[in-house]
């Protein structure tokens, strides 16, 4: 899983801004200066390799996601490498 993230600078921005809280869609976007539909792309992707996860998926708004242990794994790895 670590390398799916550390292939894509984009999908480590959104790790990396995920690592210490929940966050919302737009919270990371504003944090890492990325488009937010291009972040809600991101989020899928990392969705499907159970990195992140959604707290409330059957909200259409406000959505909050959180890292996955997999996902708080392969930031260690990121981060530390």
């Amino acid at each position: 899983m670590a390398s799916f993230v550390k292939s894509s600078k984009n999908r480590q921005k959104v790790v990396f801004s995920l690592d210490e809280s929940i966050k919302t869609p737009s919270d990371i976007s504003d944090e890492t200066q990325l488009r937010l539909n291009y972040i809600s792309m991101l989020l899928g992707e990392l969705k499907e390799h159970d990195i992140v996860f959604c707290l409330n998926e059957d909200s259409k708004r406000g959505r909050f996601y959180s890292l996955t242990d997999e996902g708080k794994e392969a930031f260690k790895f990121i981060k530390y490498k």
